[in-house]
């Protein structure tokens, strides 16, 4: 009894890191459209929608939010401080826009603090050319802060799994800080392309083949191993064909509310049970991985006036958990903006 007691006792963690691990852990919340809900770390949330529905541009100002510092030179940036892993799985990611959207919010941040201090423009431009060198060195920071992975099929993305434990230990030895974000576009990217195939070898083991159901649920093996030892928010999108049921601006969004004795681990969410306007076809592995989901579509509309002119109009419905709010925002260079 009495080794047990100092067993308990022996030190396993610094103070530091247990503030670390502490402070990670509290819920936040994130810019808009996803600020309804608190999110915590170990959270895993999914962004559904069709093509061009801004799920992808949703996951790079998160991205952007989780790079910029809270506070830099004086100026406050609202950001999180933290590095962001970005998995690209549709192979359509736009470095050069990321970066012009980075420099966008960078610009916009600057040029709020001078306005607060009452600067006149030709002021307020004096202080932006002597700020130009702090914007450089801020956006190289940010940068450095921002790790991208492309994979090119299913083999690929469960090597990389197996190896992000490393990838962030070092990141994490370089660069001081840890990453808070892993985010993944789109993680049904090669679900047809599997399913069209009877099974494929993989190279890092060749004892046997693999199906899609096994490649599904060894990634979220990997994933959920990989939260107990670097404890982060998982954002995912998904592409999906909406039902002609529903038209572009008259939505009806039905689900059914799940009783206290569901289990969420085993419950498969489809269309059948929640009446969306989407049929589910990832694996149940992923499904009842998903802690957080949110539906988002285009509509036929365009602002025509206002602070958002010319802009196009998308909606936000939450499922998991269901909230009876649906939002409207539109997305512009510095940012996505809720409409009233």
């Amino acid at each position: 009894m009495g080794s047990h007691a100092k067993a308990w006792l022996v030190e396993d963690e610094s103070a530091r890191e247990m503030l670390d691990r502490v402070l990670t852990e509290r819920p936040f919340l994130l810019l808009p459209p996803l600020h309804r809900v608190p999110l915590r770390v170990g959270n895993v949330v999914e962004l559904v929608g069709p093509s061009s529905s801004s799920k992808t541009h949703i996951l790079i100002q998160a991205a952007i939010t989780c790079i910029l510092p809270k506070l830099w030179k004086g100026v406050s940036y609202g950001g999180l401080g933290h590095s962001a892993m970005f998995i690209d799985l549709d192979c359509r990611f736009d470095v050069l826009r990321f970066s012009e959207l980075l420099n966008h919010r960078i610009m916009e941040a600057a040029n709020g603090s001078s306005s607060k201090v009452g600067c006149h423009q030709k002021d307020s431009e004096a202080q932006f050319e002597r700020m130009k060198p702090y914007h450089e060195e801020l956006f190289a920071l940010c940068m450095k802060r921002f790790l991208y992975i492309r994979c090119y099929d299913s083999s690929e993305f469960l090597r990389l799994s197996r190896t992000l434990h490393y990838r962030l230990q070092k990141e994490r030895e370089v660069h001081g800080v840890n990453v808070h974000l892993l985010l993944i576009d789109s993680i049904g990217a090669f679900h047809w392309v599997d399913r069209g195939s009877s099974s494929f070898p993989l190279e890092c083991d060749n004892r046997k083949s693999w199906h899609l159901q096994n490649v599904s649920e060894a990634v979220v093996q990997e994933i959920r191993r990989l939260l107990l030892v670097h404890p982060m928010l998982v954002m995912a999108t998904k592409a999906v064909v909406l039902g002609n049921k529903y038209s572009t601006n008259e939505l009806t969004w039905n689900y059914r509310k799940c009783s206290a004795v569901d289990n969420p681990y085993s419950r498969n969410i489809t269309s059948s049970d929640q009446q969306l306007p989407y049929r589910e076809y990832m694996p149940a592995a992923w499904q009842s991985f998903v802690t957080h989901r949110i539906l988002v579509r285009a509509t036929d509309d365009d602002l025509v006036n206002g602070e958002h002119q010319n802009n196009s109009i998308y909606l936000l419905k939450w499922l998991l958990p269901p909230l009876n709010s649906l939002d409207k925002f539109t997305v512009r260079d510095t940012g996505v903006f809720i409409l009233s």
